[in-house]
């Protein structure tokens, strides 16, 4: 068989590890030949590819990145995109094809998936936030990255007596935020979720002062909002798949809480470095077993399934009910966090 593999939307660490376990696997164990398509569904849009070889995924295992490249290009949002893809991986004689993304390349990949293509999904999303697995690699590594930023801004928090604001990323699930804050240690934690009343994150830093605690850690996811008409956040551009490019939460809640505290407030948003560098061992091995268990699916003539994690166990559930929702953060996790605000 030939078959094809793209990487699209946001990198994550452990991308090359997935596409070295479907060419090793794939060739290796089955005889196929792999196909990767550049720069996410750009690649079968304007029929850019390369085969893949043993050789050339030789020491991409600790990479982060892709090797393939990525982007957010959005077949239906291009004249006449899914005929063109389905037209290409036609004239290629790609029998499958294995898109790795999250809740925008995995979407369309079940609508050209109802269109006949035989697709097997590969969930990614730093922030954990696809529905069907448990969790998603890049997700373990942004949160060790982020839980070492907080621990390295208690000292000089403490030092300065100051509120450090810690963005970190989250559009529509605080899954990082929540996870890195406990490991952290932080004061307060602020999720899309639950939308936050500045007034009262204030307060409670104030109330830190009576205890002897003159400084205070903010984890701030980048989707996080504040209740309604409490402060305003401004909307960026949105980008193919209809997503506003965010950024800039953090800078604003620590304008308002110098404002309404009087103590200084300083902003870290670790933006694209929790995307950057070696992935985890965890990532590397999820991310492993997920190639190879989406080649496997591929060989079986399993179609039109994602592969994903249940408790221990990688399992093959439908990519329509992977890219029906968004998995938020669970409301018992955060009451967790919760007892340690303040």
């Amino acid at each position: 068989m030939r078959v094809g593999v793209l990487t699209g939307g946001g990198d994550a660490p452990g991308l090359n590890a997935v596409i070295r376990a479907i060419v090793r696997h794939g060739i290796d164990d089955y005889g196929h030949v792999i196909i990767g398509f550049k720069d996410g569904w750009r690649g079968p849009l304007e029929s850019d590819f390369d085969e893949l070889t043993i050789e050339s995924v030789r020491g991409i295992l600790p990479r982060g990145g892709t090797i393939l490249g990525t982007s957010r290009t959005n077949p239906y949002k291009t004249e006449d995109g899914a005929k063109r893809v389905l037209d290409n991986l036609r004239a290629h004689k790609i029998d499958a094809l294995i898109p790795i993304g999250g809740e925008d390349t995995l979407g369309a990949a079940a609508k050209l998936a109802a269109e006949g293509l035989k697709v097997v999904g590969v969930p990614k999303t730093i922030d954990n936030d696809l529905s069907g697995t448990d969790y998603t690699f890049g997700f373990d590594t942004a949160v060790q990255i982020a839980t070492e930023a907080i621990d390295r801004l208690h000292t000089t928090a403490e030092s300065h007596h100051r509120v450090m604001v810690v963005e970190v990323m989250g559009r529509h699930a605080g899954w990082i935020a929540t996870y890195a804050g406990l490991a952290g240690g932080a004061d307060f934690i602020l999720v899309p979720e639950r939308p936050f009343d500045i007034d009262e994150v204030a307060s409670r830093i104030r109330k830190r002062t009576s205890r002897g605690r003159y400084f205070s850690i903010v984890v701030v996811a980048e989707g996080a909002e504040p209740a309604e008409g409490t402060i305003v956040v401004q909307q960026g551009e949105e980008d193919s798949f209809g997503h506003v490019r965010l950024g800039g939460v953090g800078n604003l809640v620590a304008q308002e809480l110098e404002a309404r505290t009087g103590y200084e407030t300083r902003v870290t948003a670790l933006g694209h470095v929790q995307r950057g560098g070696t992935p985890t061992a965890f990532d590397r091995v999820l991310a492993t077993r997920f190639g190879v268990a989406a080649i496997d699916a591929v060989d079986r003539g399993e179609f039109g399934v994602m592969v994903a994690l249940r408790g221990l166990d990688v399992v093959n559930v439908p990519i329509e009910e992977a890219t029906a929702e968004l998995k938020t953060l669970d409301p018992k996790l955060y009451e967790v966090a919760e007892v340690f605000f303040g």
